[in-house]
């Protein structure tokens, strides 16, 4: 049985400690009331006529005796014991099953329904005083609204049963609470069958502001169905019987809110000028209009045509201010000033709100450009064009003079959109009329601080650069590249006091500082770490890591007291952590162990999950994420089939799908196709859409489900393939081909938001055609050779196909305009898609446009992202890298061959005139991945002052198994012989471990096995991992034992892959662990530690761990 929270229980039952005998007329009608719904078996019923009762009477000593003397009245003979169990267990059915709350609650009468409400929902009273006893209100609201299906139960029986008990107004209110914390998610279409028609107007206004506020998260569908349940109210408050006069007045315009973008295109039309004109002369119709994100270019054109028939002058500056979103659509540009187009342009900056039409954006601010800068200079135009000067070419912004720079930085600084390219071009420009960057005039760089050069950040005061981390600007550190962080880091703490420059340094931008750093600060107050984010080997340097032993020696009241701070920081820790915080839990308080941690123990244990224990066992687990609790793909498939085993392989309701929560991701493909209800259905699609990476099993299998629920997709509407979005990369191209033609632009909008992740090739070509059928571009007629009656892409192809733009042929992209390669080759170098043809095609444009490489300049690099792959050994000896930002943009692409990387490394030493021995940490950083291209003679050369710092940057690298050794050797200068290397060392050595010599290996204490990184595991050459013990390997933990390679398993002993097995399981490994008698999930537990043992954390931590941690030590 699982007990509810000690204090909600015992608190309920205190109630009943009763002495003494009374008669039935010394006992109050609600009382008595609540004693024969106790001997009914109705506890829920009692407690409310229980709070009912307290609200109005004071609650005095003998009210207790009172009660058990009308229970002994009625025969009843209810021991403390029995009378605890039955209401325990009936509280616990209400939490587990959430179901049996609705039950309840519908039984109840209309006085109960409104103590339930109130207490769960509004009550802001969190105790109920019962003399000596005091019952937790706020500890039962907080339990029962944690629980998956309670809120589902209240969000059912409010539109069951509220507006028949409650006051509408109420009612409104319970429901907006209610569906703000689901975030919306119980809207299904259905929902407005049950929502009343005849509602006060106050109470339909309240009720339609909660839908509009909650119109991001609703369903295409859904949304559909509360437009047509909120016009059909207002059409009949409107009470119009001539077709030819609209229903839609500037009040429900207003009420509509978000909605008026389900208008049809002829209502709009219908709509008076009269009506039309109110609405837009309200002050919040532009806030209104600011959030009409999903509005198509036909309505919006609608409705500024009834703006210009309602008096309004869409050529006036005041009227377009009032336009919102539909500013974005402007069309008559005819006879435009410049003065009203940079109106028009200081509006659009809100156009990337839009959920789509962004190419159409482009081009009308493109437009717009030309007419504000008619018969004036770029220069004299540049401070007013607002965002529309993302649009300039890279030529255009380096024909800018420094000083129209400098006047224009106060819009410049704040524009969103910049191209890496031109922010380079723009800094460098402002730079150049400041002559010296101070504290001053970098506060006024604002989004174009990221095109400082790392050089300069490294040049400026130090003085000015404390005073940079300080202001405002400091937000913007985050944006710079790893090397112009470590510029301006090593700046700061290269001289005098370095503990100052550590203090300054906040957020993010403190994980960049080295443990060497943090090493040599013996007197670094951990204090200040609150508003910092930290790597785990610095926190396990500050305060000195939490090992297994430590979270064994803790007191068992100390363990149990601050789970709680564990629990809500899962994420953080790693799994090794995790498996002896769930050792720790399972010896000290198994009864009370929170079921999730079950699947971090040895599988064996899921065999303590009983059928009565099923319930908490998948909610538990599903509000966890199972890969930070099992890393084995064995073992997830033993804690799963306990999880199918619970669910009886079938999901009934959405209940269920409420329970399993996040599990709904890694349920197999069987019970998806088959498991799953119709009733079901709807919720658990939701929950599918959310997973991150279901396996191509899965993915058939809800194909499959929604090929036979929603039919072939050539019969969908806009709304199903809306809510299909994430699921149509399932589909193959003949099944797309339909929404590409009927749909194109949810097709296009679908693949923009899933921008920067690997998509089918199949779903690509589909968004390909649909760009294509619909764009203007038609065979060229340009005399190039190769290129006569060959189609082109044009700009806006180019913007709207992003990953797409990998279907054109290589002769399409050879074809290009010189101005569409030029607006467009930051947005191709960023294809992942292109083929190594592609990339030599595109290269050969580059030429051709920007003549030979050694032509180049560094925005011009840069910009060619993955197209300078192509590039051979020749040609990248013809650039000019003597800049380490231009090195930097380089060293991001990971696909470079070693001769490659050889040659931008030779390139860079010899064009910036440093040789090994000069490099300075942050050219290191910069060098990235092209630092693995180093001779093993020229490691050695690398000054320690500047390593040691940057040894958890090159612990990232994948380099071989040479080099990697070198590297080691270097770490030794810095942290002394591998004997004596601690937890916080192995950590931030990352992949630099795995050059560790067998002999050097084999003298590991085991203790420190868990803190080699995942990535220096899979580094370890496999005749060195194998010289492992197998104590060494039972003690590698869970992750370090997931990171093992298929080579290296192969080398193994059985012995040493039995120890593989252990650690992969969650096994007791540790010296000071012991295996347990058996998988009981009862039995006594000790504790066996001192009272205030002392304890620390080695992770990456966030905010009230840390303090934890802190106020611990």
């Amino acid at each position: 049985k699982i007990p509810l929270e000690p204090r909600m229980s015992s608190l309920l039952l205190v109630l009943f400690l009763i002495h003494g005998v009374a008669s039935e007329t010394d006992l109050h009608p609600l009382l008595q009331k609540m004693a024969e719904e106790i001997i009914e078996g109705s506890y829920l019923n009692a407690l409310l006529d229980l709070i009912q009762f307290q609200s109005s009477h004071a609650w005095t000593a003998d009210l207790s005796h009172r009660v058990l003397a009308y229970l002994n009245s009625r025969n009843v003979a209810f021991t403390i014991p029995s009378l605890q169990a039955a209401v325990e267990n009936h509280l616990e059915q209400c939490l587990y099953q959430p179901q049996k709350l609705l039950q309840d609650l519908r039984k109840t009468d209309a006085q109960q329904f409104r103590t339930a409400m109130k207490c769960l929902l509004e009550d802001k009273r969190d105790h109920l005083d019962l003399g000596d006893v005091l019952i937790d209100l706020g500890a039962i609201r907080e339990q029962a609204l944690r629980s998956p299906g309670v809120n589902r139960t209240l969000f059912l029986v409010t539109l069951e049963r509220c507006f028949q008990v409650l006051n509408s107004l109420e009612c409104v209110e319970i429901l907006g609470r209610v569906l703000r914390g689901s975030s919306g998610r119980f809207l299904q279409p259905d929902v407005t069958e049950r929502l009343p028609r005849h509602l006060r107007e106050d109470t339909f206004k309240n009720l339609s502001a909660v839908f509009r506020d909650l119109y991001d998260q609703t369903s295409a569908h859904a949304q559909r169905a509360l437009y047509s349940w909120m016009t059909g109210i207002l059409q009949m408050s409107a009470n119009t019987s001539d077709d030819s006069v609209s229903w839609v007045s500037a009040e429900n315009l207003w009420i509509l809110g978000r909605y008026m973008v389900h208008l049809s295109f002829e209502e709009i039309m219908k709509i008076s000028p009269v009506e039309i004109g109110l609405f837009l002369s309200y002050d919040n119709a532009t806030k209104q209009l600011d959030t009409v994100y999903d509005i198509t270019p036909e309505l919006a054109q609608a409705f500024l045509q009834r703006i210009s028939s309602s008096g309004f002058d869409v050529r006036n500056a005041s009227t377009i201010h009032r336009l919102g979103l539909l500013v974005c659509f402007y069309d008559d540009l005819e006879l435009l000033d410049a003065a009203l187009a940079r109106v028009l342009l200081h509006q659009m900056i809100k156009c990337s709100h839009l959920w789509g039409f962004q190419a159409a954006v482009q081009k009308l601010k493109a437009d717009l450009l030309g007419i504000a800068t008619e018969n004036r200079t770029l220069n004299e135009t540049l401070g007013s064009l607002s965002d529309a000067v993302v649009g300039l070419t890279c030529s255009q912004l380096e024909s800018l003079s420094p000083e129209a720079v400098h006047s224009a930085i106060a819009t410049l600084n704040q524009v969103l959109g910049w191209a890496k390219s031109q922010v380079i071009i723009l800094s460098a420009k402002y730079s150049a009329h400041e002559k010296v960057l101070s504290f001053y005039n970098v506060s006024q760089m604002g989004v174009l601080l990221a095109g400082v050069a790392t050089q300069d950040f490294y040049s400026m005061d130090r003085k000015d650069l404390l005073q940079v981390l300080r202001s405002t600007i400091s937000q913007h550190l985050s944006d710079l590249s790893p090397a112009q962080q470590q510029g301006v880091l090593s700046k700061m703490i290269e001289v005098g006091d370095t503990t100052s420059g550590i203090v300054e340094i906040q957020g993010s931008f403190f994980k960049e500082v080295s443990l060497f750093d943090l090493r040599r600060e013996s007197h670094f107050n951990s204090s200040i770490l609150k508003e910092k984010e930290l790597r785990r080997s610095q926190v396990g340097q500050l305060i000195k890591g939490m090992t297994c032993s430590h979270i064994d020696h803790l007191s068992a009241d100390s363990f149990l007291a601050h789970f709680r701070y564990f629990e809500n920081n899962l994420s953080l820790l790693s799994l090794d952590q995790v498996n002896c915080l769930a050792w720790k839990y399972w010896e000290v308080s198994r009864p009370s162990m929170p079921p999730f941690l079950l699947a971090a123990l040895p599988a064996r244990f899921l065999a303590s999950v009983t059928a009565s224990r099923c319930a908490p066992f998948l909610i538990s687990l599903g509000k966890s994420r199972l890969d930070s609790l099992v890393s084995d793909s064995h073992k997830r498939d033993l804690v799963l089939r306990k999880v199918q085993q619970c669910l009886d392989d079938s999901i009934a309701d959405e209940y269920t799908v409420d329970i399993v929560g996040n599990l709904l991701c890694h349920l197999p493909a069987t019970i998806i196709e088959r498991g799953i209800s119709p009733r079901a259905w709807a919720a658990a699609l939701q929950g599918l859409g959310d997973c991150p990476d279901l396996s191509p099993e899965q993915k058939a299998a809800v194909r499959l489900r929604l090929l036979e629920q929603c039919g072939l997709p050539q019969n969908w509407t806009a709304e199903t393939t809306k809510d299909l979005g994430p699921f149509l990369v399932l589909f193959s191209g003949d099944e797309l081909r339909p929404i590409a033609r009927k749909f194109p632009d949810i097709l296009q909008q679908t693949a923009f938001k899933m921008a920067g992740t690997l998509l089918p090739k199949e779903f690509l070509w589909a968004v390909f055609e649909s760009v294509r059928n619909s764009s203007d571009e038609s065979p060229s007629l340009d005399p190039t050779p190769g290129c006569q009656g060959v189609t082109a892409p044009s700009s806006d192809d180019i913007f709207k196909l992003a990953e797409a733009n990998a279907c054109w042929a290589p002769e399409n992209l050879l074809c290009m305009e010189e101005d569409t390669f030029i607006r467009s080759v930051e947005l191709l170098g960023a294809v992942k898609g292109f083929s190594q043809p592609h990339l030599l095609t595109l290269k050969e444009k580059v030429i051709q446009v920007w003549n030979l490489p050694s032509f180049w300049r560094e925005h011009h690099i840069v910009s060619l992202g993955r197209i300078a792959l192509a590039l051979n050994v020749s040609e990248l000896e013809q650039l000019d890298l003597s800049s380490i930002d231009t090195v930097a943009s380089l060293s991001q692409q990971t696909e470079w061959t070693p001769e490659q990387a050889k040659s931008i490394l030779q390139g860079f030493l010899e064009d910036s005139g440093n040789s090994v021995q000069d490099l300075k940490s942050f050219h290191l950083v910069g060098l990235g991945a092209i630092l693995c291209a180093m001779n093993i003679t020229e490691i050695p050369l690398i000054r320690i002052s500047e390593f040691r710092v940057v040894v958890a940057r090159i612990g990232t690298l994948t380099c071989s198994t040479h080099v990697l050794a070198e590297f080691k050797r270097k770490a030794e200068e810095v942290f002394g012989d591998p004997t004596e290397w601690t937890s916080s060392v192995l950590q931030e050595l990352g992949t630099i471990a795995a050059g560790l010599t067998q002999a050097e290996l084999r003298t590991f204490d085991k203790e420190l096995m868990p803190y080699f990184q995942p990535s220096a595991v899979k580094c370890f050459p496999d005749e060195i991992f194998k010289e492992l013990s197998a104590e060494q390997i039972a003690s590698l933990g869970p992750e370090n034992a997931a990171a093992v390679t298929h080579a290296q398993r192969q080398r193994l002993s059985t012995s040493q892959l039995q120890s593989l097995q252990r650690a992969l399981d969650g096994a007791k490994t540790h010296s000071w662990q012991e295996a347990p008698a058996s998988a009981s999930p009862t039995g006594s537990s000790s504790a066996g530690s001192p009272p205030g043992a002392s304890i620390a954390l080695g992770l990456w931590l966030g905010g009230p761990l840390l303090l934890l941690m802190t106020d611990l030590l």
